[in-house]
């Protein structure tokens, strides 16, 4: 890897001697929630787990979406080769919770070490990655330079790369090249993304155009039972859902939903399901005190006759919600986060209503908004507006059925990822 531009020199620099600001950063993450207690050594690379015998393909993404991005690629790979064993290093406690439920047999997940010298070197030094595959753009670069210089071949799957990073790579771009030299294959999302990493300097044979894993992703699971009883308890009641919502946003949804609805008798149900979780009881508090009729789910409540707004407030029921609502704002894109994903919704026929703030997932919202197969609304009055023209059942069914259109013109991401990593296997490894 080049090391030689000064931002990364004195990166480097200052990651050799920052392990005591690295344990003062985790009490910080400790006391906010953000570190589960029994795993605290983790994160200064510390294996809680045996390295398990034989070849080890590791894996590296950011949180959630990143990790279950993840999950059919590495069922076929543990199917197409017995002998493998996969590691999968994250950084939030909700990823590593979600993981330990869905990862298979032969996969492991750890906490991925801080960016320090001594986390990382430690880290490596236990698992001995035989292939490390990173994920999007979650890219530290002590973890790049180590790696490397252990002469493990690197890949860079389901690459993209936000608005801010954009402006930072233009600012320092031998910075960004020299990051992203030791990928031996980069697989990139969208076409802008890969013409910005050519103006940067990467070499044109090591970028391919793949779209997004995401897009082969199977719907989200559901428990039948409890979608069985909702449909029971809310009978033809109408309901709409605010998915994946962030701070600040619920305000808006909530007064959209007012505006398009008010609060008598046969309005419909406002579900929301806060982006993180943990934001539910808090949330349910506002709303009530704001005069609102509201249960939370996660106090074991269920939406009544009487409720108006129910809180959803659990983890991996996102196709529960999906698949009893015909319409979904998708949260992140009021707030300046960048959007969620609307493969999830839009694969379950429920129309996806957004907000101008999507850049997380440009290419797949720009190809919506091409054929109109969702809906972009910025404001309170908008969103009210499209809530109305959406209580229409024939103006949705054109929504899902343009949405499915575009999600059925494919892509090859996952293929694309399978026969990058058997190449760099090579013979023994991924059959």
């Amino acid at each position: 890897m080049r090391t030689s531009t000064p931002i990364l020199r004195a990166y480097l620099a200052f990651s050799a001697v920052a392990d005591p600001l690295v344990r003062w950063h985790q009490k910080r993450r400790l006391a906010a929630g953000k570190e589960i207690p029994g795993r605290l050594a983790e994160r200064q690379g510390k294996a809680s787990c045996p390295r398990p015998s034989g070849r080890l393909v590791w894996f590296h993404a950011a949180s959630v979406g990143e990790s279950l991005s993840l999950i059919g690629l590495i069922q076929r790979l543990l199917a197409e080769d017995p002998g493998l064993s996969i590691l999968v290093t994250s950084t939030t406690a909700t990823s590593a919770r979600m993981l330990a439920d869905i990862l298979p047999a032969r996969a492991v997940h750890q906490f991925a070490p801080f960016d320090s010298r001594a986390a990382v070197r430690r880290f490596l030094d236990h698992w001995r990655p035989d292939l490390a595959v990173w994920t999007e753009s979650e890219l530290w670069p002590r973890l790049l330079v180590e790696t490397d210089r252990r002469g493990i071949p690197m890949l860079l799957i389901n690459a993209r790369i936000s608005d801010r990073t954009m402006a930072r790579w233009r600012r320092w771009p031998r910075t960004a090249g020299a990051l992203l030299s030791p990928f031996r294959a980069i697989l990139v999302q969208e076409a802008p993304a890969a013409d910005l990493m050519r103006a940067i300097g990467v070499a044109d044979g090591v970028l391919t155009v793949t779209g997004s894993l995401k897009e082969e992703l199977p719907p989200p699971e559901v428990r039948p039972d409890d979608l069985a009883a909702l449909r029971t308890l809310l009978g033809d009641r109408r309901r709409w859902l605010a998915a994946s919502t962030h701070e600040g946003e619920e305000e808006v949804l909530v007064d959209a939903h007012d505006r398009a609805f008010g609060r008598g008798d046969g309005a419909p149900l406002l579900i929301v399901a806060p982006r993180h979780p943990d934001r539910g009881p808090a949330l349910a508090g506002r709303l009530d005190a704001q005069g609102w009729r509201v249960a939370l789910r996660s106090a074991g409540g269920d939406p009544g006759a009487d409720t108006q707004i129910y809180v959803a407030d659990t983890l991996g029921e996102m196709g529960l919600w999906y698949r009893l609502c015909p319409v979904a704002f998708v949260g992140g894109s009021l707030a300046r986060v960048g959007g969620h994903n609307p493969y999830e919704p839009a694969q379950l026929d429920c129309v996806v209503i957004h907000g101008p703030h999507v850049f997380n997932f440009a290419g797949i919202y720009a190809r919506l908004a091409r054929v109109e197969g969702a809906v972009a609304a910025g404001s309170a009055d908008e969103i009210a507006v499209a809530l109305h023209r959406l209580s229409d059942a024939d103006t949705r069914a054109a929504l899902t059925r343009a949405a499915r259109g575009v999600l059925e013109s494919g892509s090859s991401a996952t293929g694309a990822a399978l026969a990058a990593i058997r190449a760099e296997l090579g013979p023994g490894g991924v059959a």
